[in-house]
């Protein structure tokens, strides 16, 4: 299978190793130092001590590269419309196009039978970029339950106790497709728990909920996760954005297989760890808000489910973002 990995960074370089080490044919598109390093050395990955290499195709432009059997998109929401001039020379009339971001996806209407069906969300694709360039008929969904950083150029370190080898993918009509399945079966040769769902879109809201709330009260107060969770003023806020973003869901059809509460207690249970989105925060580097918080606030009032806790949060750690100059776009 002939698959290219966009925004080859920790994640999505880890990816690459590990689904050429599973015998797929894998390219990676990636910038700069990083870049360099891998095309002169190879991809080494780190974890639990040891270190795998593998030498993996890479290359900053994708019209060296060509159609693909399927690509990944590895970057951070708020970074795809502006490359998508970009993949068009990756894009053939049966390519799939893997959305791994964090949030909301820009397809999440594209075939989901109701009054909404085919609707666009102006948070995540603000000038319908990646519906136009793209095409939703190309898009799968996943949930990404990874996490690691490059140490040095070249070098992703992998952080075990958030990682799970686990990587559900899904069809927006919910249909256990040939190109959902070949996806499937690539990321168990490459070691992964990768089932077909039926319902992405519930999977893609379990980890979002956590993420919409405890990612910008941690950019407001520079908390870990278990402190934000141990802490009863933030953790009855992060209460009240969860239980709001949970009636969004569930309005637009959405599971969730847990409560409130075991969500919290997960992230509690993650430890001191500081959250992306006060890592870009730290480094000056564009934080994930919209897809995070603002599509929340967007569909709440397209279903009429009131978002006020989400809202308050979505104003300030906007401001926030913006005073030190980290705000998308």
């Amino acid at each position: 299978m002939k698959i290219c990995i966009v925004g080859a960074g920790a994640i999505g370089a880890c990816f690459g190793l590990e689904l050429a080490e599973g015998g797929a044919d894998v390219s990676l598109i990636a910038r700069g130092p990083h870049l360099a390093a891998m095309q002169a050395k190879g991809v080494r990955v780190r974890a639990g001590g040891e270190e795998r290499r593998a030498e993996v195709r890479a290359t900053n432009d994708p019209a060296e590269l060509g159609p693909q059997d399927a690509v990944i998109i590895t970057l951070k929401a708020h970074s795809v419309p502006s490359i998508c001039p970009r993949l068009v020379p990756l894009l053939g009339p049966e390519t799939a196009v893997v959305t791994a971001s964090n949030g909301v996806p820009w397809w999440y209407f594209h075939r989901l039978e109701g009054p909404w069906e085919g609707r666009r969300i102006a948070a995540v694709d603000p000038d319908g970029a990646q519906w136009e360039t793209i095409g939703p008929e190309r898009a799968i969904g996943c949930v990404v339950y990874a996490a690691g950083e490059i140490v040095e150029p070249g070098v992703i370190e992998v952080a075990a106790h958030l990682s799970q080898k686990r990587l559900p993918l899904g069809e927006p009509d919910g249909t256990r497709s040939e190109r959902a399945l070949a996806l499937s079966k690539a990321f168990m040769a490459a070691g992964y728990k990768a089932p077909v769902r039926t319902d992405i879109r519930s999977d893609i809201w379990v980890k979002l909920w956590g993420n919409l709330a405890f990612n910008p009260v941690s950019a407001l107060t520079g908390a870990t996760l278990e402190d934000i969770a141990r802490d009863a003023g933030t953790r009855a806020v992060v209460r009240a954005m969860m239980v709001e973003g949970q009636a969004v869901g569930e309005a637009l059809g959405a599971r969730f297989a847990i409560d409130v509460e075991k969500r919290i207690a997960g992230a509690e249970g993650v430890g001191a760890h500081r959250t992306s989105m006060l890592q870009d925060l730290a480094l000056g580097r564009p934080m994930e808000i919209d897809a995070l918080v603002g599509a929340v606030c967007e569909l709440g009032r397209l279903v009429e489910v009131p978002t006020p806790a989400i809202d308050m949060v979505y104003a300030l750690v906007k401001q926030r973002a913006a005073e030190a100059g980290c705000l998308s776009g």
